[in-house]
């Protein structure tokens, strides 16, 4: 217990660095912004429970989405991408009702997209400190799950936005609860939001069979 809380602690270090380097680049590259990867998960691909072809195709489909955003919306709404296993979730602010609805129809144009989860907020965009504090909470969740014994990191995918934390990833029922549990005890979340593509145990037991099989 008192190594996976000093394992917790450590990564939580690291990880508060690029919290803050990440708020950094969110002040300078704009209003509209996408997220793809990141430099925890993305060193980790090849334990990725996306095949490849997928963990492409989400790069490609962000890029794509978030060019699109730039050019439909511009820089009048904070928008964010993160496509996980081909569904695109869209996480942000928008001025009304039509921006949003905006948002969605040009996300769904994009091919290869398979789902669209439109949680843009209708309210004013977030401040460079709101994006600040969401970029730290990531990581802290990022940590917590790096830090339980019970749980493949990399198999999630954390996104947050104005306190709410989004989880994507392709994950037992039981690693769900367990990670949506980790985060809702972390200081400054308000709500955790599941959206996970569940996979059954034997799904799972096969995962780690192949995984071991190329190691």
């Amino acid at each position: 217990m008192v190594n996976s809380l000093q394992t917790r602690l450590k990564v939580a270090q690291s990880l508060t660095a690029i919290a803050l380097l990440a708020g950094l680049a969110l002040s300078l590259q704009g209003c509209v912004g996408v997220v793809v990867g990141g430099a925890v998960v993305g060193s980790m691909a090849a334990t990725d429970r996306r095949t490849l072809g997928a963990q492409t195709e989400d790069k490609e489909i962000a890029l794509k989405v978030n060019t699109r955003m730039h050019d439909t919306i511009g820089d009048i709404a904070h928008i964010d991408v993160t496509s996980y296993n081909r569904k695109v979730l869209l996480t942000g602010e928008v001025r009304d009702q039509q921006m949003k609805d905006t948002a969605e129809r040009e996300t769904r144009a994009v091919q290869g997209v398979q789902g669209v989860m439109n949680e843009l907020e209708i309210t004013e965009k977030s401040s460079l400190g709101s994006r600040s504090s969401d970029a730290l909470i990531t990581s802290k969740v990022e940590a917590n799950l790096i830090g339980e014994k019970n749980l493949n990191s990399s198999a999630f995918k954390v996104v947050t936005e104005r306190g709410t934390v989004y989880l994507l990833g392709r994950v037992t029922e039981n690693e769900g609860k367990i990670a949506a549990s980790l985060t809702s005890e972390i200081s400054g979340v308000m709500k955790v939001v599941k959206m996970f593509e569940y996979i059954s145990e034997d799904e799972l037991k096969s995962m780690t069979a192949a995984e071991g099989a190329r190691s």
